[in-house]
């Protein structure tokens, strides 16, 4: 599969040209293919157009499959609906246009599990599940088991460091809901299987390479959690100083929701929104994430949302966060581009 992030990382260096109002009596089409020749002089042929745009809405729920296979330019109204439904569910502006603001969403690493609609769109309750809201039932207090695979791994960071992150990282879901995590010693009969893989690796979900599809999980009761092994992951950013760096605590947070039942959230501050940026970390909880949850398996008694952090609960930083990134999309696009271009040449 061709890498869908590094495309668009390269139309992130104009944005301004896809925000251009259309001249007089000009279609979509011409004004896309307006600003592709454009982009194209400044960058060589390697601009795909629209035709991977659509592949990557199709990848991720807001197109159907058949687009996929559509390499056509023509920006009609079913892909400008495409566009609208994915501002929506993003928590963007809802333009139906390549804006500044949806390219740089597009081009932001995410997880590979498409995106769903939340349950209800207001400002309370925003979470969202996997078709018939699967969970986890056992019999009795409810403990999962996890395990790291011994050979689908890494080898820059400790072992005992990935472990670790791990470790937080499902403490923070035990401590809102009264299920428990136990580290198993034996990887195939754990409940929850993590592993770090490269490229097409069996479950149908190929992974891209760098900066592109971070990591999936799949819903209840599957309990698969993959890692591109692709990717440079960090537990330190101090020890760690690649700019392509990813935070292995936030995409395994975030992977665990997904094991747990939670589909993505168009909640910018939660861990369960679908996109990180590099050497960015987002691992605490936040309160659309615990109802999500809560909603699920029910509340730990020793919980309460008062014990959330400003941090975790307040979704105005990570909307400032945001805008700082939309805002400094040349730049950071520049920068990305140019650690794209060593991992894919034709860029």
């Amino acid at each position: 599969m061709l890498p869908l992030i590094p495309t668009v990382l390269v139309l992130l260096l104009c944005p301004s040209l896809l925000a251009r109002p259309a001249p007089d009596g000009a279609s979509p089409t011409d004004t896309w293919r307006s600003s592709e020749r454009l982009l194209g002089a400044g960058r060589g042929s390697h601009v795909a157009g629209v035709g991977d745009l659509k592949r990557y809405l199709a990848r991720f729920g807001y197109l159907p499959g058949s687009a996929a296979s559509d390499r056509t330019d023509s920006f009609d109204a079913r892909f400008e609906s495409a566009v609208s439904l994915y501002q929506t569910r993003l928590g963007l502006p809802v333009s139906g246009k390549l804006d500044a603001a949806t390219l740089a969403e597009i081009a932001a690493p995410r997880c590979g599990v498409p995106d769903r609609p939340a349950a209800r769109a207001d400002s309370v309750r925003r979470f969202a599940f996997f078709p018939g809201s699967p969970r986890w039932a056992r019999p009795g207090p409810l403990v999962l088991t996890y395990a790291i695979s011994p050979a689908a791994t890494i080898d820059y960071v400790p072992r005992a460091a990935v472990a670790a992150a791990f470790r937080r990282a499902f403490a923070r879901w035990a401590r809102v809901i009264p299920v428990r995590f136990a580290e198993a010693r034996d990887y195939g009969a754990a409940d929850v299987k993590v592993g770090f893989y490269a490229g097409e690796h069996g479950d149908g979900e190929p992974f891209d390479g760098v900066l592109g599809v971070l990591a999936h999980a799949f819903s209840p009761e599957s309990g698969r959690l993959h890692l591109d092994a692709a990717e440079r992951w960090a537990v330190d950013f101090d020890a760690e100083r690649s700019a392509v760096a990813v935070d292995l605590e936030s995409v395994a947070t975030h992977e665990i929701g997904h094991v747990l039942g939670l589909a993505h959230s168009p909640v910018r501050g939660a861990v369960m929104y679908p996109s990180l940026r590099p050497r960015t970390r987002k691992a605490e909880l936040g309160a659309d994430d615990v109802r999500g949850v809560q909603a699920l398996y029910g509340s730990n008694p020793n919980f309460s949302f008062s014990s959330l952090s400003a941090s975790s609960s307040d979704t105005s930083a990570s909307a400032s966060v945001a805008a700082a990134w939309s805002s400094t999309s040349t730049r950071v696009g520049i920068v990305l581009v140019a650690a794209a271009t060593v991992i894919f040449p034709f860029i």
